[in-house]
């Protein structure tokens, strides 16, 4: 099974941040614009919390507050879960699963070295599992 480290090496590192400080507005603008559903908020290259659409459709949309003056601190989640680049695309599944998330923020001695989204992993599962079954196949034929 691939870890993390294996699917970042072919996805890229790449992660997109906000600070608490910014509106959600800006947040929001962002992940529109990168194409995106969340993004980590970093202080001084800390994780801090991550901001979700979930996030603003619950905390903004529905409790009628305006995206341009509410400040991300207000509705980010504090209670980040992250994943180790030696983890298994499996054990984040499962991760992801139990904890009811999408995202995970890589983190690599303390480092943010990337993130992964529900979509990667199941990406990741259905093309080691295609590779399993050409080579099945291959055998059987054989």
């Amino acid at each position: 099974m691939e870890t993390v480290q294996q699917l970042l090496d072919k996805k890229g590192h790449e992660v997109w941040s906000v600070h608490p400080r910014h509106s959600v507005f800006d947040a929001i603008k962002r992940m529109a614009e990168k194409n995106i559903g969340s993004l980590v908020v970093l202080v001084d290259d800390q994780i801090v919390g991550i901001i979700t659409e979930r996030h603003y459709a619950r905390n903004v949309i529905l409790e009628g507050k305006a995206s341009l003056e509410t400040p991300v601190r207000d509705i980010m989640d504090t209670r980040v879960v992250c994943a180790r680049t030696d983890q298994t695309i499996e054990e984040c599944m499962a991760v992801m699963t139990e904890k009811r998330i999408r995202h995970l923020p890589v983190v690599d001695q303390k480092q943010l070295v990337g993130l992964v989204s529900i979509g990667d992993l199941v990406k990741s599962t259905i093309a080691d599992q295609k590779f399993t079954i050409e080579q099945l196949t291959h055998y059987i034929q054989g």
